[in-house]
């Protein structure tokens, strides 16, 4: 069956996310010194690493490695790149927006960690959430539990309620470089023995406009 390239390609370590350094500068720093924060808000347009960069950092919290987390190699990596880790949860907010959604995820949030060292709740599309729903969340952020990390995505932060926001860490994705773009597309290419002039990956990666996704 065929996978589309940017899922084929889609990073599954720090060093592998494009275009963000400053990002993963501030998050391997986190996972080394052990100072992980229990709430992150990632920021960006589309397409530019948020909800990778959140799943490598649920990898990073649930590692088994000794070495530089996530090793992308363990069970609990491997399990959580499946999809079926039980500890971490992604919810799209775009179609759980309501109070009931996020009260049963405040009750699965006082169990602990079934497998792993942390439960990660990775919420995407986070502004589409109702006020209700958003007054039930900052219960949760005002006081969480030790084994439990928010990662909340969004396109668009200034939806989100100023008391969210200031329990978060807040991470801001820029648009990727054009030329960051084009060696990426170049190494796909060769990759997969395929013959492309440097005019069509320029025009490729400046139709991308700064989206890994898109291009």
């Amino acid at each position: 069956m065929y996978t589309a390239l940017y899922r084929t390609y889609r990073p599954e370590t720090f060093q592998e996310i494009l275009g963000q350094e400053h990002i993963v500068k501030i998050l391997r720093n986190q996972v080394a010194t052990g100072s992980m924060s229990h709430a992150y808000l990632f920021c960006g347009t589309r397409g530019t690493g948020k909800t990778t960069t959140a799943r490598i950092l649920a990898k990073a919290a649930n590692c088994l490695s000794d070495g530089d987390r996530p090793c992308g190699t363990c069970s609990h990596c491997l399990a959580i790149k499946a999809g079926n880790f039980l500890d971490v949860m992604e919810i799209d907010a775009a179609s759980n927006n309501g109070v009931e959604n996020i009260r049963e995820l405040r009750e699965s949030v006082k169990y602990p960690p079934a497998v792993g060292r942390k439960k990660v709740y990775i919420i995407d599309e986070v502004h589409m959430l109702s006020t209700g729903a958003f007054n039930a969340l900052l219960k949760t952020l005002e006081e969480p539990p030790e084994h439990v990390m928010f990662i909340l995505a969004t396109t668009e932060p200034q939806k989100l309620p100023p008391t969210i926001l200031s329990r978060c860490m807040r991470l801001d994705f820029r648009r990727v470089p054009q030329k960051v773009i084009e060696d990426d597309m170049r190494k796909i290419c060769r990759e997969r023995g395929v013959s492309i002039t440097d005019d069509a990956i320029r025009l490729l990666a400046n139709s991308a406009d700064g989206s890994v996704r898109d291009g």
